[in-house]
């Protein structure tokens, strides 16, 4: 069993930055008008192959936080998101690729301010951000379900305070300790699956509606031509599903992301570190491993998240 999650950890992680390299391969195209065949070697436009962008980096930077803090630190991850932006940090092209939005507005915010709560709440900020850099939350709060998505909540907000964005990534943090744990898939894609028993049928937890929608299965039955992967948190997440649904195979499901188009990155990135979890690290392609950017670097990140989690640290959330 702890063999199994090791590599279902490195999945994660090593899936996220796959799904993200394979997807800035091809962002911006139209719904359906390219499949891709090989993956990141098969990079077009200005990507290199197997080269991240801003969910990798700002994933790396959240577990490189966890990690060194031995917790939860806002402050500490808007300063590493600072440098990423800044310094090229936690980058594979070394600058900052694919800053934009409510994400660049949070960070100029917060170096005005020094508050590290910094998302915006307003409803049209919901963009996928937060959602694409969530995976180092459940892989350090693997033990704890409820806490775990306490803990995306709060990483959500120093970025992304609207409702939708925030409860994106507290569903999808009950999906990957779920498949961190070996649930099948049918129940994890089953009506509001989460790890703790009836979670999200407490009044005080409840998910905004769009995001309930998402789990009960409203997804299932629609065709590719319904789905709008836009870069929109419940668009994204409802995207990625999909996939992960309709298909059977960690390759099969981020081909499918990245042919839906427009923000084929963010797509891809969010439905490869669920994938990445659920199937584990030699489910993804080698190919595309070989060629992904500082692949040691990624996988020593995530078995010093599991190494945390094994310590039993306490999490906490500094201001």
């Amino acid at each position: 069993m702890a063999e199994q999650v090791y590599h279902r950890y490195r999945g994660a992680l090593v899936g996220l930055a796959a799904g993200e390299a394979l997807g800035a391969a091809h962002q911006g195209r139209l719904p359906g008008s390219l499949v891709p065949a090989a993956g990141p070697a098969g990079a077009a436009q200005d990507a290199q192959p197997g080269q991240w962008t801003d969910g990798t980096s700002m994933a790396l930077c959240l577990a490189a936080s966890l990690v060194e803090c031995r917790g939860f630190s806002p402050r500490d991850q808007m300063d590493r998101y600072l440098r990423w932006k800044n310094e090229g940090y936690m980058t594979s092209a070394r600058r900052a690729v694919g800053l934009h939005g409510a994400t660049q507005q949070a960070l100029e915010r917060y170096q005005q301010t020094q508050d590290p709560n910094a998302g915006s709440a307003d409803p049209k900020t919901a963009d996928n951000g937060s959602l694409k850099r969530l995976a180092p939350i459940p892989m350090y709060m693997f033990l704890d379900g409820s806490r775990a998505k306490d803990l995306a909540a709060a990483m959500s907000r120093t970025t992304h305070a609207a409702e939708e964005a925030v409860d994106t990534c507290r569903y999808l943090t009950g999906l990957m300790i779920g498949a961190f744990r070996g649930e099948p898939k049918d129940n994890l894609l089953g009506d509001h699956y989460s790890p703790v028993y009836n979670y999200w049928f407490f009044p005080q937890v409840k998910l905004a509606n769009t995001v309930a929608a998402i789990a009960r299965g409203g997804y299932k039955e629609k065709q590719a031509a319904e789905l709008r992967a836009d870069g929109g948190a419940v668009n994204t997440l409802e995207a990625a599903l999909w996939c992960f649904h309709h298909t059977h195979s960690f390759r099969e499901g981020a081909l499918l992301a990245v042919s839906l188009g427009n923000d084929a990155g963010g797509t891809a990135a969010v439905y490869g570190q669920l994938a990445g979890a659920y199937y584990g690290l030699d489910a993804i392609p080698a190919e595309w491993r070989e060629v992904l950017a500082h692949r040691a670097m990624i996988e020593e990140l995530a078995a010093a998240l599991l190494e945390a989690t094994r310590q039993g640290i306490r999490h906490f959330i500094a201001i």
